[in-house]
């Protein structure tokens, strides 16, 4: 079964580093990858407005299994990755959280940790919050060997999501 995966992240400051995780997923032939634009169309579709970023977000969430939310130092603080979150938990997708601050930037230097935006969002049942990081792991790229167990963080979303 093929998996397509909507990557979430802080365009502006992590794009180099989620491109190395983005890479990464697309070197097995049953995956697909939907939720990166390079620089020049983010800044064009920036121009554009809201309303435009929300409508190319809710296009390329399409046909997705599973929302990968890498986090940087300023993720948490992010409207956008927020929106992605939300949605992607309406939609049914499954969720994981994967730390990329140890990543290199495209000038070869790492970030400071940031908090996790799963931590802030949550569902009520029963009259109680349940928040998503509660629901759905968070995974350190480098120290929990991203590259060789990313397919098994997005299977394992996709089950927690039933799907």
């Amino acid at each position: 079964m093929v998996r397509r995966v909507f990557f979430s992240f802080h365009f502006d400051r992590d794009h180099w580093r989620a491109n190395q995780v983005r890479n990464s997923w697309l070197t097995q032939d049953d995956r697909e990858s939907a939720g990166y634009i390079d620089a020049a169309d983010w800044e064009s579709l920036k121009r554009q407005g809201d309303d435009a970023i929300k409508r190319w977000i809710n296009d390329q969430m399409k046909g997705t299994s599973v929302t990968a939310v890498l986090i940087g130092k300023e993720t948490y603080d992010r409207d956008w990755v927020e929106y992605e979150i939300k949605k992607s938990w309406r939609d049914g997708n499954g969720i994981v959280g994967i730390r990329i601050h140890n990543l290199e930037d495209e000038s070869g230097y790492t970030d400071s940790r940031g908090k996790n935006p799963l931590s802030k969002i949550y569902i009520e049942e029963n009259g109680q919050k349940k928040f998503f990081d509660d629901i759905f792991s968070t995974y350190r790229w480098k120290r929990d060997s991203g590259y060789d167990n990313l397919g098994d963080w997005v299977e394992e979303a996709a089950q927690i999501a039933g799907r």
